[in-house]
């Protein structure tokens, strides 16, 4: 049974209409509405923050408890693999796209680079699907803000991603015995990154909740989609039709854009800057859009 309560605050704030224990807002202008829509996500999470640090805190915790070593593993891994490729790598060989080597360990870290990109969205791509069964018992049992989830398990990743970002620039300083400008635009690399990567979960996660084909598509694409993303290989290699068409895996604009900042010091292409933002503020808020349909069922579900 519904019931309504309606409150008039002075001043001429909106009518507030409770239906069946949900606030209603009546409905307002298209720009009002538009507006509330993009301020939504930022909201939410605003008024969620101290969940936000406590989860993430106890998901830092946990992600190396019982280990002996600890948070080295963290360290260690990006680690040997940059080791590998310098090793590997080094020396007469130049990075493809025709650009001349700054030095001999350039198509190491242009390698490395690439990864550290691919990586932490192969961890998102790999946890979002399974996200919300993760915290099944929270959602079911409480009024648990299961949109921030997605936030959440993102900044955990990135601050994995960040390790091998630190690695990268100190191997790019010791290695080449200089330390570009440019890498000071990281932050404006890494924000729209983080959004785009936060939206894709939001849409992962509502899809896993409704159905276990979607861990096992992840399962299967991913490591395929690696080999079509320009991580071992430049896309000016290819011809001009194939170069225009690589620019439809979303992967390949920010890749390119941190190589250009931290290999090669030099500003990335205005245009590919553009379409970079441009595909992050879509995925953003389309995720975002799409998960709050989804919802309302999706106690029933996981």
């Amino acid at each position: 049974m519904s019931q309504t309560d309606s409150n008039h605050e002075p001043g001429g704030a909106p009518t507030l209409h409770i239906v069946d224990g949900k606030t209603v807002i009546p409905r307002s202008g298209v720009l009002t509405r538009f507006a509330r829509f993009m301020a939504a996500p930022f909201v939410s999470a605003w008024h969620h923050r101290d969940l936000i640090s406590a989860i993430l805190r106890r998901e830092l915790y946990e992600r190396f408890k019982g280990s002996a070593a600890g948070w080295v593993w963290a360290i260690f891994a990006p680690l040997l693999a940059l080791v590998t490729y310098t090793v590997a790598f080094s020396g007469p060989v130049s990075p493809p796209g025709g650009r001349a080597a700054g030095s001999q360990f350039d198509y190491a870290l242009f390698i490395f680079g690439g990864l550290v990109a691919f990586n932490l969205f192969a961890e998102m791509a790999y946890r979002g699907p399974s996200l919300l069964h993760e915290y099944s018992h929270f959602i079911k049992q409480t009024m648990f803000p299961a949109e921030m989830l997605p936030i959440i398990s993102t900044l955990r990743a990135a601050i994995y991603a960040t390790i091998g970002l630190a690695l990268m620039l100190a191997a790019q300083l010791i290695l080449t015995g200089e330390l570009h400008w440019t890498v000071l635009l990281l932050p404006v690399w890494c924000v729209p990154f983080m959004a785009l990567l936060i939206g894709m979960t939001w849409v992962l996660a509502a899809m896993g909740a409704y159905t276990r084909d979607t861990s096992y598509l992840m399962i299967t694409i991913t490591p395929l989609l690696m080999f079509a993303t320009p991580v071992f290989f430049s896309h000016e290699t290819l011809s001009p039709e194939i170069k225009l068409l690589m620019y439809a895996n979303f992967l390949t604009g920010f890749i390119e854009t941190l190589r250009d900042i931290v290999v090669f010091g030099r500003l990335p292409d205005l245009l590919v800057s553009l379409w970079t933002v441009f595909l992050s503020a879509a995925t953003f808020w389309f995720g975002f859009w799409f998960f709050g349909r989804q919802r309302d069922g999706i106690a029933d579900v996981i």
